[in-house]
């Protein structure tokens, strides 16, 4: 039995109108979803909303889960699809918004500066992970930061194995890069 069984467990029970056990879902699923959000590079308040969003779009949706199904993969599918709306909405936004003041230097390094007291803590996980593309991060917050098996993550992303596989790879290879160079530096 693999450790995620109660959870389908509990979504099977949600499907048929048990509140309690939505209840349970919610609070066991909700801290890797907000975190899913978060290292997703966006703010704790679009986090909070897209976990709420996330939550709405579940509820709508639950009786298209198939009970015996792992859930983890289903629900980081909806979350992953309210990301990218999320995502689409904005860019539309900053598109129509074309603000016409000067934007600030990039910072000289994306391993943090020393005005925030940052560098003798290591490397800011956040900028690492922010200079990764788009697809590579999502890999690694579900592989390390929620947990996902490979298969699972697949099957969230609607990718292969072998694709979750070479995002993962390639990712380590630039965190590794930007951790060598940042060390240098």
């Amino acid at each position: 039995m693999h450790p995620d069984a109660d959870l389908e467990q509990l979504m099977a029970a949600y499907q048929k109108g048990d509140s309690a056990a939505a209840a349970a879902l919610i609070e066991r699923v909700s801290p890797r979803l907000h975190r899913f959000f978060l290292v997703q590079a966006v703010s704790r308040r679009d986090a909070d909303d897209l976990l709420q969003e996330t939550w709405l779009r579940i509820h709508q949706a639950r009786h298209t889960y198939r009970p015996g199904e792992p859930v983890l993969p289903w629900l980081y599918a909806i979350a992953r699809h309210i990301r990218v709306d999320h995502y689409r909405k904005a860019r539309r936004t900053a598109l129509r918004e074309q603000q016409v003041e000067v934007l600030p230097e990039a910072p000289a390094s994306i391993m943090g500066s020393t005005a925030g007291g940052r560098t003798d803590r290591g490397p800011d996980l956040e900028a690492l992970l922010g200079a990764l593309p788009e697809s590579q991060r999502e890999v690694i917050a579900m592989l390390k930061v929620s947990g996902m098996s490979l298969e699972e993550v697949a099957r969230a992303t609607s990718s292969s194995v072998g694709s979750v596989k070479q995002k993962a790879h390639r990712a380590y290879e630039k965190l590794r890069g930007l951790l060598r160079d940042g060390a240098t530096a």
